[in-house]
């Protein structure tokens, strides 16, 4: 199992709000049917790697789609193979050293 941290960021929208690209992106990932979770900056993703980077190919294509002339998109990927790696694992494992957030 991989966790990656997606932001696709298009620009030259004629716009300040991206709310529409954002939609967009995250819906890539809801049809695919990977665990995902939203924060203020970024998407977070869990599966395989394969999977996770046709995913991240998907989302980074999707506001192209929808018109803008550029994106650029950051990726952080974590691919531990000593032991699963969770989403909810590592939430989990931050909360139990910093307390409850």
């Amino acid at each position: 199992m991989v966790t990656m941290e997606i932001s696709v960021h298009p620009v030259g929208t004629g716009s300040a709000s991206l709310s529409d690209y954002v939609a967009d992106v995250i819906q890539v990932a809801k049809q695919r049917g990977v665990k995902y979770e939203i924060t203020g900056m970024s998407t977070n993703l869990e599966g395989d790697l394969d999977t996770l980077f046709d995913i991240a190919r998907e989302m980074h294509k999707a506001s192209f789609k929808r018109g803008a002339p550029r994106v650029f998109t950051l990726l952080k990927i974590d691919d531990r193979r000593d032991k699963e790696l969770t989403l909810e694992y590592k939430r989990r494992t931050a909360v139990s050293k910093v307390g409850d957030a």
